[in-house]
Parts: C-alpha cells; sequence; structure tokens
C-alpha cells in the first residue's frame, strides 16, 4: 500500500485532481482554474483535467484511471450532471476492479467532491450525491481549499468518513481577495478556445427562472465588482498571450453603466490603436511591435433596456467583427415578464435591438423562451415576429444576428417552481428539467417549438442560405413552424442533417 506521508511518494503523483466535462472543446472552465489558483501551498499538488460532453467515455475514464488520486473534485452543471454520474458510476466500477489500478495503491479511492452551480440547489438525496464524499454548496474557492488542507494535513482516510456525504455550505466571497486564474489558462486555450473572464459577480435583477433570483429575494440581489485597475493588468496580460476572444461572464454587464464605459473602453482603445483593418473570415492573427494581437473580439451580456447616449456611442465606435452583444429578451409579453419578476419595456428593448442593428457593427444574440408562464404560443409566435422586425433590418445581411429559442427550465431551488400548480406546468426531473407543458401552452406545440430552434439554428443563424427569401407571410414565426414540421416530417430527425440535404430540402 502506498505511503501518502512519505514526502517522496507524494512528489511523484497529483494528489488533487479538478475535473469537468464541458459543453465543448473550446469551453475551458474558469471556475476549475479559479480552485486551482486558490488552493495556496496546495496548488502544486493540483491538476486540472478537462473533458468534452460528447467525448467517448473511456477516454474521460482513462486519464482518471491512470493518476494516483486522493482527491477528485468535479465541476456540476445541468448540462453535464447526468454524464457526470455515468462517469462517476464507470469510476466505482473499474475501482473495484484491480487490473485497472497500480497493485500498490488498489486499496485507496479517491474522495469525491462535488461543486458548481447544479449542485448547490439540489435536494440531499438526489442521485448523483451517492458517488460523492463532499458537497460543497456555493463559491468553492475557499471552500475546496480548507477541505484539501483537512483531507490531506490531517491524512483523512476513507473508514474515517461519515455518513455521505458531507454538505458543506460556502459563503460568498470577497472577490477581491482572491487570487486571479487567468494565468492558469494555456497556450492552448489562448491559441483555440474561448477565454471566460469575469469584471463582476451577481445580478440586479429578479427573474425569477434564474438562480440568482434567490439571492434578490433575501435583498442581496447586488454585484461584486472585481478592481478594474487590477483586471485591466490581467487582461493585458492575456492580450500579450495572444488571446483574440473574450466572453464576459457577467449576466448584468451594463448595470452599472460607469463601469461598462470603462471596460469596453479598455477593449475599443486596444482594437483601434493596435489592430490591423479587421477580418471577419477567421484569418490568422497579426501582431504589432508592441506584442498585443490584432482582431480582438469581446462578448458581452447586456440588459437590453439599459442603453444611454454614452454608451451608445462608444459601441458605435466598435469595427466589424470585433464585438458580440447578447441580450436577454425572454419574452415581450408585459403580463408573462410581471409574473416571473423580470423588469419588461418592449417598446425600449426593441428601439434598442434596431439601434444594435442598424449603427452599430456588433453581431447580436437575442433569446427568448418558450413555456414560461401564461404564455400561448401564439403570443410566443408574436413576440418572435416582433423581435425579428427589429432585427432583420432591410438592406442589411441577416449574418450579424442569431435569435436563440430556449424552453424554459425549472432549475431546482429557482423561485419559479412556485407557480407550477397556478399554471399547470409540468416539467422533466431529468436535467435540464425543461418545461413540457403549461396550462397555456400544450406539449405538443412545446415540441413543435423545440424543433423549430434546432431548424432556425441549422438554417438562419448559421446563414444557410443568403436571405430568409422562403417566408412567405407576415409572420415569419408560422411560416418557419411550418417549415420545421416539413423538416421534421421529411427526414424523421432534427440533427446529423447535412447542408447538402438541407438545400436539397428547401428548394
Amino acid at each position: 500500500m502506498a505511503d501518502w506521508n512519505n514526502e517522496s511518494f507524494r512528489r511523484l503523483v497529483k494528489e488533487i485532481i479538478l475535473a469537468s466535462i464541458n459543453a465543448k472543446w473550446i469551453h475551458p472552465s474558469l471556475a476549475l482554474r479559479l480552485l486551482k489558483a486558490n488552493l495556496g501551498s496546495l496548488e502544486a499538488s493540483c491538476e486540472i483535467v478537462e473533458f468534452a460532453l460528447r467525448q467517448p467515455l473511456d477516454e474521460k475514464i482513462k486519464p482518471l484511471l491512470d493518476r494516483n488520486i486522493r482527491i477528485l473534485g468535479i465541476s456540476v452543471s445541468i448540462w453535464n450532471h447526468l454524464a457526470v454520474i455515468e462517469l462517476l458510476d464507470e469510476l466505482e466500477k473499474a475501482r473495484q476492479e484491480s487490473s485497472f489500478y497500480d497493485p500498490h495503491i488498489s486499496e485507496r479511492r479517491p474522495f469525491v467532491v462535488l461543486g458548481g452551480p447544479e449542485v448547490t440547489h439540489l435536494p440531499s438525496d438526489a442521485k448523483i450525491f451517492r458517488y460523492a464524499d463532499y458537497v460543497i454548496r456555493g463559491e468553492g474557492e475557499n471552500a475546496f481549499r480548507f477541505l484539501c488542507e483537512k483531507i490531506l494535513k490531517e491524512n483523512i482516510q476513507e473508514t474515517e468518513q461519515r455518513e455521505k456525504p458531507q454538505f458543506i455550505i460556502a459563503e460568498d466571497i470577497n472577490v477581491n481577495e482572491i487570487k486571479s486564474a487567468y494565468h492558469l489558462y494555456t497556450d492552448e486555450d489562448l491559441a483555440k478556445k474561448l477565454i471566460y473572464v469575469e469584471a463582476s459577480r451577481g445580478c440586479v435583477f429578479r427573474c425569477e427562472f434564474c438562480l440568482s433570483s434567490v439571492k434578490a429575494e433575501n435583498n442581496e440581489n447586488k454585484t461584486r465588482d472585481f478592481e478594474l485597475d487590477k483586471f485591466f493588468l490581467e487582461m493585458d496580460a492575456l492580450l500579450r498571450r495572444g488571446v483574440r476572444t473574450f466572453k464576459f461572464l457577467d449576466r448584468s454587464f451594463n448595470s452599472n453603466i460607469k463601469r461598462a464605459l470603462q471596460i469596453a473602453g479598455f477593449f475599443l482603445e486596444r482594437i483601434e490603436n493596435n489592430s490591423p483593418p479587421p477580418c471577419i473570415s477567421g484569418a490568422a492573427v497579426s501582431r504589432t511591435t508592441e506584442g498585443i494581437p490584432g482582431n480582438i473580439v469581446v462578448h458581452f451580456e447586456m440588459f437590453p433596456s439599459l442603453f444611454p447616449p454614452e454608451l451608445r456611442e462608444m459601441l458605435r465606435r466598435f469595427p466589424p467583427g470585433t464585438l458580440r452583444i447578447e441580450t436577454g429578451i425572454q419574452t415581450l409579453n408585459p403580463e408573462t415578464a410581471a409574473c416571473i419578476g423580470r423588469i419588461s419595456n418592449p417598446e425600449k428593448e426593441l428601439e434598442t435591438l434596431r439601434f444594435l442593428r442598424e449603427k452599430t457593427n456588433a453581431v447580436i444574440h437575442a433569446d427568448l423562451i418558450a413555456g414560461l408562464p401564461g404564455e400561448d404560443i401564439i403570443s410566443f409566435g408574436r413576440g418572435f415576429d416582433r423581435l425579428w422586425a427589429a432585427l432583420s433590418c432591410e438592406g442589411l445581411p441577416l449574418g450579424r444576428i442569431e435569435i436563440q429559442l430556449g424552453i424554459l427550465k425549472l432549475l431546482p431551488g429557482a423561485p419559479i417552481s412556485r407557480q407550477k400548480s397556478a399554471f399547470g406546468m409540468r416539467y422533466s426531473v431529468l436535467p435540464p428539467y425543461e418545461i413540457e407543458e403549461t396550462s397555456a401552452i400544450s406539449a405538443f406545440d412545446l415540441k413543435r417549438i423545440k424543433n423549430f430552434a434546432r431548424f432556425w439554428e441549422l438554417i438562419v443563424n448559421r446563414n444557410l442560405v443568403p436571405q430568409a427569401n422562403f417566408f412567405k407571410t407576415n409572420s415569419i414565426f408560422d411560416d418557419f413552424l411550418k417549415l420545421s414540421d416539413f423538416l421534421f416530417d421529411r427526414f424523421g430527425k432534427n440533427w446529423g442533417i447535412s447542408r447538402d440535404e438541407l438545400l436539397k430540402a428547401l428548394f
């Protein structure tokens, strides 16, 4: 049996593995890097291992079996919840087969620590917890370090574990008292992946379908801001390492206009002063003598009602191919918005979208959610038509707009769950907990909208055709709903269809 107290042995292995199953290979986890960066003296004993959701299971299992792991921390979200269960179940089976393990450490199983947004509000009897020794609910930068120190420094044995799992309630941290983690992005990350950054945490709004509204109910709906001078130094360091795409995780980036202007201005200055002529085609990055790359792209999520003149003027200055703006419209029905505690001003929101479309070079991403309380398919379709009218300005190409349709998700712990009975909301108990029907919209119509969303992504968002010239009536929603019904009937599916097959079906 391996001697875990022997320093020479411990230097040979990474005792702590932080793992995640990311939605796609190009989406590295900032959360794992923050956990590692804040491990203090244990950081050198930690390794990050990331997988992609569609990656074969055996490719996820082998790297974990090949390592002598003492602590296995896994980040769980609604998108990887079931995949994590599958992974942990397979690891448990493999552990019991000694042929998979070094014979010297076959007796030792790693302590499994789960964290992330998904496990924070799950009921304590959720299936995923059967595989866990510890569950950290909340922000884990400090809590994970304390737990690892306890396990490793006190040499806790498996036999000493109490009834599993042990739940650790982690309080919100002071964001300016933790170490940043941007230096832990690898050169491969910087060259080939999206780079996630955050200038603030939290959200000032109270949308009941979002877990941020839990804090809002406790009058804690405010953002915690990172100190900007330090943040800008870190962004400059990333620029000099060759980062091209910065995707901000801030949920309400423009709730503080002064900070939004400072951050947007920081990137605009570097784009204007250091970039060659912009290129949207994805050409290779060129560099200036200062070592800061051109073709910088920034992605902000902004609330559509908060666009004062000074912000508009700044956004107008971004060259083509350098700015992406995500706006969560969610619904254009004021009664539905009131039901979910969402600030709603449809005319102002649509006017903002028209401004972004006509007066800026931004790529615009707008979201709508089907299945919200009290909204039927007629209301949803009417909202979609109004959104399309605001974005599809005559004479402008469609390539700069994306409309994403989502189905409402009843996230565990989100306040919207209290409206289930009043609005006849039936939903899947499996992640991602999508609504299956309500008293206002049938299961059949929700399935049609979900199918619509997939074909809209394939045909319009991905610019399969240069213009949406197959829409014949005044309602693009009605036209495309019929089209997506036809395509589903023709193919029997909405995935695994080649572009050529789609084009042939369309024309």
